[in-house]
Formats: C-alpha cells, sequence, structure tokens
C-alpha cells in the first residue's frame, strides 16, 4: 500500500513530483482554501490562474498546473471540496482521493489539505489513501499507484493526529483488502480458496477462525448453504471468526453474504446479469475485514464474524424451484426461485449467529436488485429493528458512506407464504428489497437487528469518482467500524 506519513515541513519548501491544494467555492467564485500554507506570492498567482483553468472548486474537480516559482515542486493539483465555508470531512476524504487517484504513476506527492484537526487529518489520510487503490493482480502493465504521500498538517506531532493517522492506515488496509476479494477472478475465488484467505489474513492476528466444510454443514444442519452449493463442484463452507478481548463491553455478531459466483441455478441469469457476478460475495469480504480490523484497533467489543460462502451453478445436482430445504434451526423454506439464493445462506448464519446470543446482529449483502431500483448504485439501504437500523444509519453519515433506513412493512410478509414450507424463498416482486428483509428476519429471533443491502454501492460499474475505484468498492466497512468503535466507547 501506498506509504503516507505526516509532516509539519513548510509546503513550498518540500520536494516533490507534485502538491496538492483544495479549492471551494465562495459566492460562485473559485476560492484557494487555508491549510496549504502556501507562500503569498504563490498564493497570489493560483487564484489569479484558476478563471483560465477553468477551476471551479466543484467535488470530484482535479485540475493540474505547473508549479512555477515559489514552490519545491513541480507541479500544482487543484481539487475541488465544494463549499469553501462548510468543508466537510467527506468532501475532504473525497478531494483527497480524486487527487491522489488522478497522479498514479508518481512517486512523492504533497497533500496541503486542510489539516488542522485530527478529524481533518485522518479525513484526507483515509481519502488519499483509499484513491491511490489499484487492483493489478491479473494486468501485465499500467500505472502504479503513488509511491509515497506527505500530509502537512500543523499538528503532526500530535498524539491525537498520528492515533487518527494509524485509524485511517487500519481502514484503508481493510478496504483495499475487501476490494481485492471482490475484484478476484471467480475462478480464483471459490468457497474453499476464501476460507483459506480469510485462515492466512487472520494469522498472527488476535482473530481465530474456524471452517466447517460441506461435511460440517450436513451435521450442522445448514441446508440453505448446502442447497445453494449442490450445483458447484466446489461445494459451500461457513467461515466463523472470533475476536474476543479481556472485558468486552458488548458483543456484536456480523454476518456476511458470500456468493463467490452467482449464475442464478437453475432460475438462470442472462448473460448480461452474470457479468459483475463475481462480487456477490462482498458482504463477506467486508465482513471479514471488519473483524480483522477491529481485531487491529484493539476495540474493547468482542466482535463474531459468520461468511456463508457458496456459489450458485446450475447442473444436474442443482437446487431445483420447488424444491423444499431445512435451514440450520429447524424452519423449512420452499425455494421458489434459484436466483433468491443469497437470503438462503444468510438464514443459516444469521441462525448460528443468533445461538450466541450476541448483543446484536447486523448482517450485510449484495442481496435484491429492487435495492438498486429503490435507491440506486451508490446508496444502500438498511432495515432492522428501529434502534440499531437507526445506529447504522447515523453510523453510516460519521463514516462518509451513504445508506438510507428503509421499513418492514408486516403486510408483504404475508407474500411468502408458501402451500408446502414455513416459508418460500420468493414474495412480492414490488418492494423486493423489503420482502427480502422480511425474510432473514424470519431468521433472527428477538435479538437487535440490521440488516444492509449493497447490491449497488459494493461494486463500481462506473467511472472511477472521488477515492473509489472502478470494480469493487469495499462499501459497509467503515460504517460497521464506526458502529464498533462507538459501542466500545460507550
Amino acid at each position: 500500500m501506498t506509504e503516507l506519513t505526516l509532516t509539519t515541513k513548510t509546503v513550498a519548501r518540500i520536494k516533490a513530483d507534485a502538491v496538492v491544494v483544495a479549492v471551494g467555492q465562495r459566492d460562485g467564485n473559485p476560492v484557494l482554501l487555508d491549510g496549504a500554507d502556501l507562500p503569498r506570492s504563490v498564493t497570489s498567482s493560483l487564484t489569479a490562474l484558476l478563471p483560465a483553468l477553468g477551476v471551479k472548486g466543484g467535488t470530484d474537480e482535479v485540475v493540474r498546473a505547473v508549479a512555477g516559482d515559489g514552490l519545491a515542486a513541480e507541479v500544482v493539483v487543484l481539487t475541488g471540496v465544494g463549499p469553501a465555508d462548510d468543508v466537510e470531512l467527506e468532501a475532504l476524504r473525497r478531494a483527497a482521493g480524486a487527487a491522489v487517484r488522478s497522479l498514479a504513476g508518481t512517486g512523492d506527492v504533497v497533500l496541503a489539505l486542510p489539516a488542522e484537526t485530527a478529524e481533518q487529518v485522518g479525513a484526507v489520510a483515509e481519502g488519499a489513501l483509499l484513491g491511490a487503490y489499484r487492483y493489478a493482480r491479473y494486468r501485465s502493465s499500467g500505472p502504479a499507484p503513488v509511491a509515497r504521500i506527505e500530509l502537512a498538517s500543523p499538528i503532526a506531532r500530535t498524539k491525537d493526529a498520528k492515533a487518527a493517522l494509524a485509524r485511517a492506515v487500519i481502514i484503508a488496509e481493510g478496504v483495499s483488502g475487501a476490494r481485492d476479494l471482490v475484484n478476484a477472478s471467480p475462478s480464483d475465488l471459490y468457497p474453499q480458496s476464501f476460507a483459506e484467505e480469510a485462515t492466512a489474513l487472520a494469522k498472527g492476528t488476535k482473530v481465530k477462525v474456524q471452517v466447517l466444510d460441506d461435511k460440517a454443514l450436513r451435521a450442522g444442519g445448514y441446508g440453505g448453504l448446502l442447497g445453494v452449493g449442490q450445483g458447484s463442484e466446489r461445494p459451500p463452507r461457513m467461515v466463523k471468526l472470533s475476536y474476543s478481548p479481556a472485558r468486552a463491553k458488548a458483543h456484536y455478531a456480523l454476518v456476511g453474504k458470500g456468493i463467490t459466483f452467482d449464475s442464478g441455478g437453475l432460475s438462470i441469469k442472462p448473460a448480461k446479469g452474470m457479468e459483475t457476478m463475481k462480487m456477490d460475495m462482498a458482504g463477506a469480504a467486508t465482513v471479514l475485514h471488519t473483524v480483522l480490523a477491529a481485531a487491529a484497533l484493539e476495540l474493547p467489543v468482542k466482535v463474531t464474524g459468520w461468511l456463508a460462502l457458496a456459489e450458485n451453478m446450475p447442473s444436474g445436482t442443482a437446487q431445483r424451484p420447488s424444491d423444499v430445504i431445512t435451514i440450520r434451526g429447524g424452519k423449512t423454506v420452499e425455494v421458489l426461485n434459484t436466483d433468491a439464493e443469497g437470503r438462503l445462506v444468510m438464514a443459516d448464519a444469521l441462525v448460528a449467529a443468533g445461538e450466541e446470543s450476541p448483543d446484536a446482529v447486523i448482517d450485510i449483502a449484495t442481496l435484491t436488485g429492487a435495492q438498486m431500483v429503490a435507491l440506486g448504485s451508490q446508496v444502500g439501504a438498511v432495515m432492522g429493528t428501529d434502534e440499531l437500523r437507526d445506529e447504522v444509519v447515523a453510523a453510516a453519515g460519521s463514516a462518509g458512506e451513504q445508506f438510507w433506513p428503509m421499513p418492514l412493512p408486516s403486510e408483504l410478509a404475508e407474500s411468502m407464504k408458501s402451500q408446502v414450507a414455513d416459508i418460500a424463498n420468493m414474495g412480492d416482486r414490488f418492494g423486493g428489497m423489503l420482502v427480502a428483509g422480511l425474510f432473514l428476519k424470519e431468521f433472527v429471533g428477538q435479538l437487535p437487528w440490521a440488516h444492509l443491502d449493497i447490491a449497488g454501492p459494493a461494486f463500481n460499474e462506473g467511472k472511477p469518482r472521488g477515492y473509489t475505484a472502478q470494480g469493487g468498492t469495499g462499501t459497509g466497512l467503515r460504517t460497521l467500524l464506526t458502529v464498533l468503535e462507538r459501542a466500545a466507547a460507550r
């Protein structure tokens, strides 16, 4: 990962390939923001150049200019933050990320962005490191990420600034790790290899790993995982991650959907619909790296992660529409559509998580296309018990991720009634995201619970933006980690 250090050096004297300066908007005009501590002559010349360069100071705007006299750096990168008088932390994350992403192939970069508080230091560092991400596993060429970044801050030597940087590094490592898993080819990432990767990543940490193979799943009555995975030559796995610090203040169970490839099974998807289905394990990737991040931060909260891993494939042994399966715990499900498979593996994991009586259960899944119909590709949904749902939404806002609270209307549950089983895996197609949430609710019991549907935000099919690259995004990790941090602070 890109190296990032803090410095109190005068920006103008730091030799670098580029120096990044923030531009905001005030009264319809672009203005340079405080934080750069640039010489007055440099500030004056850059300010005069802004109109000619077409700089407006809007978010995700990045413009390069020759540094000129007064700076040791060769290039000035002007990055937009939006309103100049009320710069939010997320605006700093995006501005830093967009600038660093645009500088791929560059050796040394100086960030001269507003960083006068620990929160600002953390936001800028986080955005820069996330913007430096590049997935190159299958590439033979292409520009490397920025090699080294110096973040200029007047509080660089303080304990709070150093702690903010350390946290930002852990978050960036976690998000990047989740992105790597999502971006991996499904020929390389399947239930067994995912479980092996989780085991390898946890080695040397305070996280313990238990892997249930198909024999153990059968013995344990995990009918959802077995049913979904039976069409593939690569059998399912359940991975349990346990971080159990002494004197933990609370116990949170995190459940992640891990469909390593979703063809739809016998209810097969059209070819176009399968192109991005390697990302259907994003929830499990997020849970894995959230648990590892909680351990790295040494949070005084017990965290148990459950990764429900299966590959949903069509074959002569595949699950059929009208099959009836038995979820762990004994509840039966009539499978009406084999492409509604995520809720089946999640049901198994939710029951297992609940058996340990945690203080709260949070699941995260690329569960429904209906989520994108309702909220688009950049905003996730949160359902569940009111208090925990609102807690998750508040944490997301603080973390800089977009989630929206959604209801669980009890009348929609009627549409999942089955003539032959306790419940069907399909219901009314109108409000399909809510129906899926209501299905999961059947397997939670009375525990505080929140369900995050990230079908859209988990994978960026469009152009890169801010600190978000194309492909896997790692959405949800920062929100979940913030929930855990707030629980630790109570």
